[in-house]
């Protein structure tokens, strides 16, 4: 997909369509989680500091993710590939490798062109989103091909060309080529593919070490024989959240956990999984990260259970001088819980009321409550004025646009925080419902932004593999 969560985000929002926008943590330690090709003119780019961001392009529009409606789309999706092949391999939310040949939906180049051609438009059907598609005989490649098709584009890599497209490449188009390794490549003379493959297998070795070097002489004459895999079994549920100010207070630290607790058993649950062993994750003032695990009797998903654990491996770990992330995770998973092993916390759960799925316990020494309660970006309902998403909040006042993802551009209006007329909301579908015009996108696929080509613009993609 096509910068996912900033293009979900401009779809849903008519006033953000063709503008900057980038998606991440709005903190001051936040991180740029994607951002728009609008955005990334000005130099912005996923992974970056959002403070760095900010100075680069200050006019943006800064967004908290909202990461439910992102998982709604990415299902689409995959659904769409998985009707082309029962051998479909996730990578993330917004990309994933098909084996074409295996659901019989390519038989040659110019099929596996269709197939493509058609799965782009199935997802701009489905979704009013665009995605990239790289065709190829291999998964590398065809991952090459995919950035090299970016945005909403089809790169098809004949078989029998793949040494004469990648030879004028540079080095760290090849995965798993990092700017240490380019920069270790470059001071032996050696920036390009083409390079790699007449330096020679003993050289890269000599370089980069046995397992590196013989699998970067591999991928340089074009030999990836990894297959497609379907199922990936998960190893592990976890949940963590970074600080913008460190967390003194040795009680605030223990409410943190316990809430990181309940998160990740809300996600095992949601899962249908269960796990025997609770990790705490801490990183400290100093930048040092501490991790302590427990292994229970047998797998449970209880949320006491979870949180006693977590706990007690809180009670390990020194604090002192602060603590800027925490962690909270479950490994040894399992699709069935032993809940009669947990008879400790039998009591806790008869007093505990249900909870609702999603629902987060309150916190204490929360931000204040239009930090808390209307993030930039999330959706917001007026009991006259309709549906709306907050631009920003502070000072006891929130800033909502009120549009939707079938409307034109929105007015703004101010509202005092605690305003009884205006609540949050659930997102709205991207595509309009049968009234707006069955399975169509409302207002038709985002622009493609002008200024940039249609060729190497980095992000995820749908990488599609053919075995001719």
């Amino acid at each position: 997909m096509d910068a996912f969560f900033a293009s979900v985000e401009q779809a849903s929002k008519p006033s953000l369509r063709g503008k900057a926008v980038v998606v991440g943590g709005l903190g001051p330690r936040g991180v740029v989680a994607t951002c728009s090709y609008e955005a990334r003119v000005f130099g912005v780019h996923s992974a970056m500091p959002m403070g760095q961001a900010r100075r680069l392009a200050p006019h943006a529009a800064y967004l908290v993710p909202r990461f439910e409606l992102y998982r709604s789309i990415s299902e689409q999706v995959m659904r769409l590939l998985r009707e082309l092949s029962p051998l479909v391999e996730p990578l993330s939310l917004d990309e994933a490798f098909v084996d074409l040949d295996a659901g019989g939906a390519a038989r040659d180049a110019e099929t596996a062109r269709l197939a493509g051609t058609k799965l782009r438009t199935d997802i701009r059907t489905v979704t009013g989103l665009t995605g990239s598609v790289g065709l190829a005989a291999s998964k590398m490649l065809a991952k090459i091909a995919s950035e090299a098709a970016k945005p909403d584009g089809l790169v098809l890599i004949p078989p029998g060309t793949e040494r004469a497209m990648l030879e004028p490449m540079t080095v760290r188009t090849l995965p798993g080529v990092g700017p240490a390794t380019g920069d270790h490549l470059r001071r032996a003379g050696i920036t390009t593919v083409g390079e790699i493959a007449e330096a020679g297998e003993d050289e890269l070795v000599r370089l980069l070490g046995k397992a590196h070097g013989h699998a970067l002489y591999a991928m340089a004459l074009a030999r990836d024989e990894r297959p497609v895999v379907a199922e990936r079994e998960t190893k592990s549920v976890s949940v963590e959240d970074t600080y913008d100010v460190d967390i003194h207070d040795r009680v605030r630290v223990g409410v943190e956990v316990g809430r990181l607790a309940d998160r990740c058993v809300r996600r095992l649950r949601a899962s249908g999984l269960s796990g025997r062993t609770i990790v705490l994750k801490v990183r400290r003032y100093d930048f040092s990260t501490l991790t302590r695990s427990e292994t229970l009797r047998g797998p449970t998903d209880d949320p006491a259970v979870v949180r006693e654990a977590a706990a007690r491996l809180l009670d390990s770990v020194d604090t002192t001088g602060g603590v800027r992330l925490l962690g909270v995770g479950v490994t040894g998973l399992a699709d069935y819980t032993q809940e009669d092993l947990f008879a400790q916390a039998a009591g806790d759960r008869a007093e505990e009321p249900a909870e609702e799925p999603g629902t987060e316990p309150a916190e204490e020494h929360s931000p204040s409550p239009a930090e808390r309660r209307w993030p930039s970006g999330h959706d917001v309902r007026h009991t006259e004025l309709g549906h709306g998403w907050v631009q920003g909040s502070g000072l006891g006042r929130v800033t909502v646009r009120f549009e939707t993802p079938y409307s034109g551009v929105g007015r703004v209006r101010t509202f005092l925080v605690d305003d009884p007329e205006l609540t949050p909301a659930d997102p709205l579908p991207l595509v309009a419902d049968k009234e707006g015009g069955a399975g169509q996108p409302s207002s038709g696929p985002l622009p493609l932004p002008a200024s940039l080509p249609k060729s190497w613009s980095g992000g995820g993609g749908a990488a599609a593999t053919s075995r001719p």
